[in-house]
């Protein structure tokens, strides 16, 4: 293996950059370029549940009949009219991809429900996918449902999926599970190979002139990695899965701390969509200077050597880091924090 080797869901990989699903691995020119540029691997954009619904049920033909009675019915589902990766369109990508280059190339389906996925699943494994990452992105806001019924529904979801194809399974979970430790446990022996973490909720914010809720997508930054190297820190220790960051990986450093953590490979998204694929260039040629400067010898030396055992006070990742951090913090004093104010005394 080489200085920036490492292994993900059973794959050797040139380097620990991978190439989160996003518009820039939607199509095979782009990949290509991502493949030049000395990406490690790709995760295509996801193929979403409601379009395996749209394409299974035609619900865009229930969803607009009647409409004029019941217009916010048109709400209930995302609008796919100008999104071009419909089921067999995705499954094309794959095939084109995988024989354009190299690289791994993971798909991505993106839902909350067995429905479609488990057919899909299956498809996506003849059309060549090197492997398939689980989006789960399911936000519960029914009161009568309980945190055990969605964790149960997660499980449910791999064990199907993993008892129809052969090729590795990654799941991508949100950060907001009441019990991460046991969850990615429970997610490993369920099946899945690899956990990413963490997906971002895009939330909605509000327009204030026209009264209407409106996307906002921000894109991430480096402050966002610590969540991440958080949890991979813990679960490096109790889980054999592949773990891998997504999320606030923007400099060779936010990829070192990942390692170090315990991660396989960083992913990046925001990164790639802010910079272009230059980025993955720097960040190897980063990468390799670190490693020769620090006298590693590779990438798979440090993966896992700060994770929660392997520090000499464990105890940082729990409750009594939080008192250290408040303790650390020196509040400036009156003058410093009121530059303009004098003392009338």
């Amino acid at each position: 293996m080489t200085m920036l080797g490492t292994h993900y869901l059973g794959m050797d990989l040139k380097n620990p950059l991978v190439a989160s699903a996003s518009p820039m691995t939607g199509n095979v020119s782009r990949i290509r370029e991502l493949e030049d540029s000395g990406i490690g691997a790709v995760v295509l954009p996801s193929l979403f549940e409601e379009q395996i619904m749209l394409d299974s049920l035609d619900l865009d033909w229930y969803l607009s009949h009647g409409t004029e009675s019941f217009a916010e019915a048109l709400t209930y589902l995302p609008d796919l009219a100008d999104y071009q990766l419909g089921p067999e369109a995705y499954l094309k990508l794959i095939e084109e991809s995988k024989a354009a280059v190299d690289i791994p190339v993971i798909a991505s389906l993106n839902g909350a429900s067995p429905g479609g996925w488990v057919r899909y699943a299956s498809q996506m494994q003849a059309a060549g996918a090197d492997a398939i990452e689980l989006n789960i992105f399911h936000i519960p806001t029914d009161p009568q449902k309980s945190g055990i019924h969605i964790e149960q529904m997660y499980l449910e979801l791999v064990t199907q999926v993993k008892q129809h194809v052969s090729i590795p399974v990654a799941v991508k979970l949100s950060p907001y599970f009441s019990s991460m430790a046991h969850m990615g446990k429970s997610l490993e022996e369920a099946g899945a190979d690899a956990l990413v973490l963490f997906n971002r909720f895009y939330q909605p914010d509000f327009d204030l002139e026209n009264l209407e809720v409106v996307p906002d997508l921000v894109l991430s930054d480096s402050n966002e990695l610590r969540l991440r190297l958080l949890w991979v820190a813990v679960l490096s220790c109790h889980v054999k899965a592949d773990l891998a960051v997504t999320g606030g990986v923007h400099t060779a450093e936010d990829v070192l701390k990942s390692m170090m953590a315990g991660a396989r490979v960083a992913m990046l998204a925001s990164g790639l969509l802010k910079n272009g694929t230059q980025i993955v260039q720097q960040l190897i040629h980063d990468l390799q200077q670190w490693i020769i400067d620090h006298e590693y010898v590779s990438i798979h030396q440090m993966q896992g050597s700060m994770n929660q055992q392997a520090v000499n006070e464990p105890e940082v990742f729990e409750r009594v880091n939080y008192l250290r951090v408040l303790r650390s913090y020196t509040l400036k004093d009156s003058a410093d924090r009121n530059p303009g104010s004098k003392n009338s005394m």
